[in-house]
């Protein structure tokens, strides 16, 4: 390839306009001809001949220092003359961009120097439209502009592709990309891939920049399809950066080339997020071509929710729907439409970018539509008819008027049961005593969730709880768990990743955007994340349509309704989980809003079984959800909200639905887990066949406590909390209390030495035998069976998933009791009676007295169950004669007088458990303050007789 000569470099945008004229001098003079087709009348100082170099003395300059328009005489094709109304900034972009086409076609291949020059002059036009507004509109309303950024994309890509990744690279799909061949082939093009990445995101940038002046350009923009060449930059980016590559087989040079060209199409994905939230925003039209582009793929088929019923949705159907609704609503605005006209009366000339692309339904269909926009324009206002004797799929979608009818009939199908009338009740609390039970008696096999259950309950309400207990509890193995071999350790291990596969679903998931959440970080992915919510949320909708129809909420249902949607939302909750963003993020408070929007067409309870994992008792989408549905409903405490009897039922039926998950499937559940934990460790299991890995338990404990933390927001709400005393939370706060308490070990202030070998407690038959007692102290830290094998002893307690302390867990609970027991409206006594009778029929005392000891996994422990206590027994003389009606032991008659001058009333063990009571409160003539130092004291004298009852046990 030629270069220039020692001719010394002059400004840039003289220098590119003469290559142009070198290269291509007939395309280039007539690119500013066909501008020119209407004289316009100037002084005579004013005519100059045409020249590709602007003179100095017809140049305009504005206040800020930029140029602007030069009026120049230019010969037309005819060989008449006119005037060249362009600004310097529209030829030199316009002239870099026939450059930057060049370059990728090599029709004709350009030197190094042009090329430079051609980078200098986009980055500084990207410079330009970042600062001053008035150069944004002027380019953004050049249809050529437009047209000629597509054709460098059009031609970029390819050859990005070429060069990234070897020939399985797909266009509509990342699929099937050898990773270490396409390492080596990165690091062979690193030079030029940086060079083109950089061209091409300044390009992106500005146009990016360029749609921030909204309709006009986004109409220009959708009309040329630079936005297709956009969707297939995403998928190619998605491509070289989701499948990472061989970094043990590379030197550090070549990892770091590797870095930055994955870093560079990183940055690429970035702007083409905020290139498509600035191409919809505002615009319904785009809006739902942008959700016609995301949410369909090949496949116009939806995959069954894991246990859950196919919800009956004909993808290919509401497909057709939305095109057809596309067709009819393709009018654009009247100023694009007349720049996109005088564009097309040019296009004969030759020297422009080229016709513009066919509309993606056909141009064979182009006077119907204009029709169908004419009768539509003249309507004030349309009736939807829905009408199966319509000869076409097209005037029966027109009839009906809205985006999908089958959209439509699907959310009514899948919506909330009770969201018309309450259908659905709450299960009851023996049901939910069955349940914990059949989950017991098939705790220590092999954990899968109960499939068969999950279907007869329905958690999306289908139908109401109406059967038997003992119909759903009273099955074999196969009721909950398959059957878990003794031998063939390996073998096990294999059917658990196998399992494992099945329930997270390896590899690429189904969407365009599916993926990008797995690759960017919380600050660059913010614009896809804006973007859906600008789709979605009522708020940045444009009202109602001539049919009555809210777009936003017909989106938000499409989100939730199309498998890639449903993927989307999934990979944008876990990012928050991953990354770990507070509330106060701002990736945090766009999700909520998001959600927020599901909350408002009654999706949520469809979303939170989207989200199921069969593997999982919450699943980690799950689990993130219910954080910010958390979030939204502590938003609402001292507020005005529930004012409104609607907002009220709205908020009352997802509770409903949220609890009846809870009562039905994650204590039952847990109370498995726990339960199991307690059978090894009262010896009558063995560790290895404990049910679950640590990763299980990390995930089952995380699900637990952010349930705990709703119910506690739900208890802080005045209007909300009756409901939760209605349900009888008591049950499931105190069955999780007792089953703590019977199967994990306290962590006690010091860790116990265990300094002797297990060849010498073999030897000693005592020793041995009152190692076996220790293992039922519910003091002390718990060995496995196999301690007393060759092996130096157990593993430590992060390696051993039957030990997992659920830290924190105690704590939630007593923090909610305290809250629905004590007095509301900020009276002084007593506690709430309906509260305090639940606490005694479920046997609370009892588990509220072995919370007063002190556990190193439980922070401030015994300080809430002092005062969950004292509201219990404020008030409540069937407490206080529970109380009374406890005995000590009997050889323990001088310790207890010891405890009861120290403010207890008896201790003793009562139904195998050690326990305290404390003495009737005498209120009228005690403090607040002084009471709760007595019910302190209390707390310490029960840790120090429960070692006595201990020993006394033992040597019975």
């Amino acid at each position: 390839m030629g270069t220039p000569g020692r001719r010394s470099q002059q400004s840039s945008s003289p220098n590119i306009l003469r290559f142009v004229a070198r290269i291509r001098t007939q395309e280039a003079s007539a690119l500013f001809a066909f501008h020119s087709r209407n004289p316009r009348p100037t002084g005579p100082d004013e005519k100059e001949p045409f020249s590709l170099v602007t003179p100095p003395h017809t140049q305009q300059f504005m206040g800020n220092g930029y140029q602007m328009a030069s009026f120049n005489m230019v010969t037309r094709i005819d060989g008449t003359e006119g005037f060249n109304s362009q600004s310097i900034e529209e030829r030199n972009f316009q002239a870099a961009l026939i450059m930057t086409e060049c370059h990728f076609t090599r029709k004709p291949p350009i030197g190094r120097k042009t090329v430079n020059m051609t980078l200098a002059t986009i980055k500084r036009t990207m410079e330009k439209t970042l600062n001053v507004s008035e150069i944004r509109e002027v380019l953004a309303k050049n249809v050529d502009i437009w047209m000629r950024l597509q054709l460098v994309f059009y031609a970029a890509i390819p050859r990005l592709g070429a060069r990234s990744l070897q020939e399985t690279y797909s266009e509509t799909a990342p699929r099937n990309v050898d990773i270490p061949e396409s390492s080596t082939l990165i690091a062979e093009n690193h030079a030029t891939l940086l060079e083109d990445l950089t061209l091409l995101n300044n390009l992106l940038v500005i146009a990016r920049n360029m749609l921030a002046i909204k309709e006009v350009a986004q109409d220009i923009c959708s009309t040329v399809q630079l936005d297709k060449q956009i969707t297939k930059l995403i998928v190619l980016g998605v491509n070289v950066t989701s499948k990472g590559y061989d970094g043990e087989n590379v030197d550090n040079h070549t990892r770091g080339k590797l870095n930055e060209i994955t870093e560079l199409y990183k940055k690429l994905l970035v702007t083409c997020l905020q290139f498509l939230h600035n191409m919809t925003m505002g615009n319904d039209r785009l809006k739902m071509v942008f959700w016609f582009d995301m949410l369909f793929d090949n496949d116009l088929h939806n995959d069954a929710i894991h246990g859950l019923p196919n919800d009956g949705l004909r993808v290919d159907v509401v497909y057709e729907e939305v095109k057809n609704w596309l067709k009819r609503n393709s009018q654009k605005s009247p100023a694009a439409q007349v720049l996109l006209a005088k564009y097309t009366e040019d296009v004969p000339l030759g020297h422009n970018g080229g016709p513009l692309p066919p509309d993606f339904w056909g141009d064979d269909s182009k006077a119907e539509i204009a029709s169908v926009n004419s009768e539509l324009s003249q309507q004030p206002t349309t009736v939807p008819v829905w009408s199966e004797q319509a000869p076409t799929k097209a005037e029966q979608d027109r009839m009906y008027g809205r985006v999908s009818h089958e959209i439509d009939v699907w959310w009514k199908r899948v919506r909330d049961a009770n969201y018309d009338n309450w259908v659905v009740p709450m299960e009851t609390v023996e049901g939910a005593i069955a349940r914990a039970q059949s989950c017991k008696d098939n705790a220590m096999t092999r954990y899968i969730p109960r499939v068969e259950q999950d279907e007869d309950l329905e958690f999306d309400h289908r139908e109401a709880y109406e059967e038997e207990p003992e119909d759903e509890v009273h099955h074999e193995e196969g009721d909950g768990y398959s059957t878990h071999a003794d031998d063939g350790h390996v073998e096990g291990e294999e059917e658990e990743e196998e399992d494992d596969d099945d329930s997270y679903v390896e590899g690429s998931l189904r969407g365009l955007l599916t993926e990008i959440p797995n690759i960017l970080d919380t600050k660059q992915i913010e614009a896809l994340h804006m973007t859906v919510k600008a789709c979605i949320v009522d708020a940045m909708g444009s009202g109602l349509t001539k049919s009555g129809e809210n777009l936003q909420k017909t989106r938000c249902k499409m989100f939730l309704a199309l498998d890639c949607g449903k993927n989307l939302l999934r990979e944008m909750l876990v990012l928050i989980a991953v990354w770990e963003q507070a509330e106060s993020q701002f990736i945090f408070q766009i999700t909520a809003q998001i959600i927020e929007s599901f909350h408002h067409n009654a999706l949520l309870p469809y979303a939170w079984n989207s989200l199921r994992i069969l593997k999982d008792i919450v699943s980690p989408a799950q689990t993130i959800l219910l954080r910010l549905i958390n979030y939204m409903f502590r938003a609402r405490k001292n507020t005005t909200i529930y004012s409104d009897v609607k907002d009220f039922n709205r908020d009352a039926k997802l509770i409903h639905f949220l609890y009846n998950y809870f009562r039905c499937r994650v204590v039952p559940d847990c109370i498995a887990l726990i339960y199991a934990q307690a059978q090894i460790r009262g010896n009558r299991s063995h560790p290895q066949d404990f049910p679950v890995d640590l990763w299980d338990m990390e995930r089952s404990k995380d699900g637990l406590a952010q349930y705990l933390d709703f119910i506690y927001v739900i208890a802080d709400i005045p209007e909300m909390r009756p409901l939760l005393i209605e349900w009888e939370t008591t049950y499931e706060l105190i069955a999780l209390l007792n089953a703590l308490e019977a199967g994990v070990a306290r962590k006690p202030l010091t860790e116990p030495r265990r300094n002797t070998p297990p060849a010498a407690r073999a030897n000693n038959g005592d020793a041995s035998s009152a190692e076996g007692d220790k293992n039922y102290d519910p003091s002390q830290p718990q060995a496995p069976l196999d301690s007393q094998n060759v092996q130096p002893g157990p593993p430590p307690l992060h390696d051993t998933p039957h030990k997992f302390p659920w830290r924190g867990i105690k704590v939630q609970i007593l923090i909610i009791l305290t809250s629905l027991v004590a007095p509301s409206n900020g009276r002084s006594g007593p506690g709430n009676p309906v509260v305090q009778k639940q606490i005694l029929k479920y046997g609370g005392i009892m588990a509220l007295l072995n919370c007063c000891v002190y556990d190193g996994h439980n922070e401030y422990l015994k300080e809430r169950a002092t005062l969950c206590i004292k509201w219990v027994m404020e008030g409540c003389m069937e407490a206080q004669d529970f109380v009374r009606e406890l005995s000590p032991l009997k050889n323990q008659k001088q310790d207890v007088e010891m405890v009861r001058s120290k403010g207890v009333d008896q201790v003793g063990p009562v139904g195998g458990e050690d326990v305290v009571a404390q003495s009737t409160p005498q209120q009228s003539k005690e403090s607040e303050k002084f009471e709760m130092e007595r019910l302190s004291r209390m707390a310490d004298a029960v840790e120090k007789m429960r070692i006595a009852n201990v020993a006394a046990a033992r040597k019975e």
